[in-house]
């Protein structure tokens, strides 16, 4: 499906680098870091880029609750968001992934299974993967079956940065410590 016509965005910075942020007039539809999988780069550069709009509302309140969040002095978001460039399954997953709490995570099948899908894991983990609103829809907490960290179209770095920024990760069997040190060196 694709985005409306009136979408805006802005870039910022963050401690995890360099994000997008992008609204329509129903709510925030994207973020994205620079350079990560599925971002809509003809959408974000070019001749048919969406206009800049550092002064929306939204997308200013978008990185100041983002700002917090990373800082740790937020522990949700609260911002109307906008789904609507995903497929209906793509939609339905994302908004599963809005119930996997901070400080926990899930897995492909566990959420294949909440949607009464208990054999779609790989479709669910390709939807994953689309998601358009990196943190916000929290992509991050999905990892493999047995806990292993998988994929992130962000990167893993800025996956594991989350989850430890959260208390979700290390997993069992992970000193808190080497899991801190990997996020930090990675983004200080």
């Amino acid at each position: 499906m694709p985005y409306s016509p009136s979408t805006v965005q802005m870039r910022i910075h963050t401690r995890l680098g360099p994000v997008r942020l992008a609204a329509s007039p129903l709510g925030l539809a994207g973020l994205w870091f620079e350079g990560q999988r599925h971002e809509p780069l003809h959408h974000l550069e070019g001749p048919l880029a969406w206009a800049e709009a550092a002064d929306h509302p939204l997308l200013m309140q978008a990185a100041q609750q983002l700002g917090a969040y990373l800082a740790g002095t937020r522990t949700a978001f609260d911002l109307p968001l906008d789904l609507s460039s995903g497929t209906a399954f793509q939609q339905e997953v994302w908004r599963a992934l809005l119930a996997v709490g901070r400080g926990t995570t899930t897995s492909y099948g566990a959420l294949g299974r909440e949607l009464a899908r208990p054999l779609a894991m790989r479709a669910v983990g390709a939807a994953v993967g689309r998601n358009p609103l990196s943190i916000v829809v929290p992509c991050h907490r999905v990892i493999g079956a047995g806990g292993a960290l998988t994929g992130y179209a962000g990167g893993l770095d800025r996956k594991t940065a989350l989850l430890a920024l959260e208390g979700a990760w290390p997993a069992p069997g992970v000193s808190h410590g080497a899991a801190s040190a990997l996020a930090a060196r990675a983004y200080p």
